[in-house]
């Protein structure tokens, strides 16, 4: 008895100590933070017009920015992308969520900032796509 339960217990540290310590590529995942992008930045482009007559657009945005968070968080070994997810959401950060909400609340914003924005978004955007793209392809 004694026998099984140390064989067991091998069998369960060495399972864990091989399973992997990030997901494994996932085609539809890339797809997606590549799509929301392009949709992103495209967007964007916009904030130098009144929000409100934007509103939807950045609606369906951010739904899809969501549906993406939701999948993601689904996935095994995901902890790193989840949180890259989670601070380009953020509302109360300084990348898209927090872009979001300077355009609804002031209503629409200068050239030069969106310029600037865009740059640290697209590179945001491209970490988590640079990411997936290097995880093991199955």
């Amino acid at each position: 008895m004694k026998k099984i339960a140390y064989y067991l217990l091998a069998s369960i540290l060495i399972g864990t100590a091989c399973s992997p310590l990030i997901s494994n590529f996932d085609r539809f995942a890339y797809r997606q933070i590549t799509s929301l992008k392009v949709d992103a930045l495209s967007l964007m482009d916009e904030a130098t017009s009144d929000y409100a007559s934007h509103a939807a657009e950045v609606k369906a945005l951010q739904s899809d920015l969501n549906k993406t968070v939701e999948y993601n968080k689904h996935r095994l070994n995901n902890d790193i992308t989840n949180k890259m997810y989670a601070l380009l959401n953020d509302p109360e950060a300084n990348l898209l969520g927090g872009f979001l909400v300077k355009w609804q609340n002031d209503g629409r914003c200068s050239p030069a900032y969106i310029t600037d924005k865009k740059k640290q978004i697209a590179f945001s955007f491209d970490q988590i796509a640079d990411l997936e793209i290097r995880k093991i392809k199955r």
